[in-house]
């Protein structure tokens, strides 16, 4: 994030310029604004601080121009003491902000950290924007390096005519893999998805097998079962973990052969489909255990994806929930308001038990309002999540704490608090921008 300063004084220019560069900031100096409206382009990553009083274009020409070519991007004006009408003037065309002259360092550096803050939560709500146009509910959506893997993996064996084994924990969207495997393998038959636990043993060879009329009673008319309806598309076997175990060996044998027979018929069924299974539980230790048949397991371990959980890819956490909000949004017909810095380091540093699921979850709440609690709640919620954070999230939290205490004990000036902290005050705006912590809120409660 850069400031563009526009100032035509050289002295007042190069003052202003060290004390931002003093404070963290990358300045762009420019004496006019015919200067500054060549160089700022639409996207620009900073602000712009602009004396109003300037030759040839003035700071209101210049905010015009500026808010025209992108009207998110935060300009701040400097006026003259005690004109008020200039001030509302700037305001109403769409200024960020104005300061006042003569005024102190504290202040400007405030004003540009607040406007600074903005400025990057557009910037990244438009980067999230960009990817979701690029992206289609049901992909694979995050780039960390664990799901990076995961889509070479799926290019590579996409078209291959390979049975493919899908484990990890639950929530972390084995379904969504499975989908993405037969959307690029380039089959156009069925993605057919069963769940294994969810049918009784006695009706599970039918449903996945078929039946022919008069195979059983009240087996009326010949019915295709699972395999044959997924027929050159992708069978995909959910929680292949819960399977009867007297049936693995049927599966077994249609895997090796790629021929089945319907219940109560006597012809083979070509087995066409490719077999997707998935598994939340560890199938190595089930065959150790008994519960689950090792040729089976063996047969299935030929290509594995194994899923990271989402707090190992916590840097696809914004994408994800960019992605489920705005789904949400459509879904509910609700307007999608932005979301703060803060929000999003918030949700990094939560454990995420229920992965990718619990997330979107709370996406959904996010976007129905329904995701604020009351103080007494929110502090019962960190008191009971803190045991699950790291180390360094306990310490990053203590630190939030102490930074909003002191602050409050010092109404809200920035210069006493880092006197107070023993902090140079320059790592004080780090850690306020950091934190999202805005010391005018402070001198509000008072």
């Amino acid at each position: 994030m850069s400031v563009a300063l526009i100032e035509d004084d050289p002295a007042v220019l190069m003052s202003t310029q060290q004390s931002l560069e003093l404070a963290g900031f990358h300045v762009l100096p420019f004496s006019n604004g015919q200067q500054a409206l060549k160089i700022l382009h639409d996207n620009f990553p900073g602000v712009v601080l602009s004396d109003v009083k300037l030759p040839e274009i003035d700071g209101l020409q210049l905010l015009e121009a500026l808010l025209a070519r992108d009207h998110e991007l935060p300009v701040v004006l400097i006026t003259g003491h005690g004109d008020v009408s200039m001030a509302v003037r700037a305001m109403r065309l769409g200024a960020h902000d104005f300061i006042e002259k003569p005024f102190s360092v504290d202040r400007l550096i405030e004003v540009i950290h607040r406007a600074i803050d903005q400025r990057r939560l557009v910037i990244e709500n438009r980067q999230l924007k960009s990817l979701l146009m690029k992206q289609r509910d049901g992909q694979l959506i995050g780039n960390s390096p664990g799901v990076r893997r995961i889509k070479d993996i799926l290019h590579s064996v996409g078209s291959a005519n390979v049975d493919v084994l899908i484990t990890g924990e639950t929530g972390t969207g084995k379904e969504i893999v499975a989908r993405a495997l037969h959307e690029v393998s380039g089959r156009h038959g069925e993605f057919v998805a069963v769940n294994c636990g969810a049918f009784p043993e006695a009706v599970f060879e039918s449903e996945m097998f078929g039946h022919e009329a008069g195979a059983f009673t009240g087996a009326s008319r010949k019915r295709t079962g699972k395999i044959e309806y997924a027929a050159k598309g992708t069978l995909f076997l959910d929680e292949i973990e819960s399977m009867p175990y007297e049936l693995q060996i049927k599966l077994l044998r249609v895997l090796q052969e790629r021929k089945f027979e319907r219940l109560g018929g006597n012809s083979s069924v070509e087995a066409s489909c490719r077999f997707v299974a998935s598994s939340k539980a560890n199938l190595e230790q089930l065959v150790k255990e008994g519960k689950f048949r090792r040729d089976l397991f063996f047969r299935l371990n030929v290509v594995t994806l194994n899923l990271p959980p989402l707090r190992e890819r916590k840097e696809d956490i914004p994408v994800l929930f960019a992605h489920f909000a705005h789904l949400s949004a459509i879904r509910f017909q609700k307007s999608l308001q932005h979301w703060s810095v803060e929000l999003i380091e918030d949700l990094k540093q939560q454990p995420w038990e229920g992965n990718v699921r619990e997330l979107r979850n709370f996406s959904e709440r996010y976007v129905l309002g329904l995701h604020e609690l009351s103080e007494n709640e929110s502090e019962l919620a960190a008191q009971q999540a803190l045991p699950s954070f790291s180390l360094e999230a306990r310490i990053t939290a203590f630190e939030k704490r102490v930074i909003e205490q002191t602050l409050s004990e010092c109404k809200g000036q920035v210069s006493l608090t880092a006197e107070q902290l023993n902090l140079p005050r320059k790592t004080l705006y780090d850690k306020l921008k950091r934190y999202d912590i805005h010391p005018e809120n402070f001198r509000k409660k008072l």
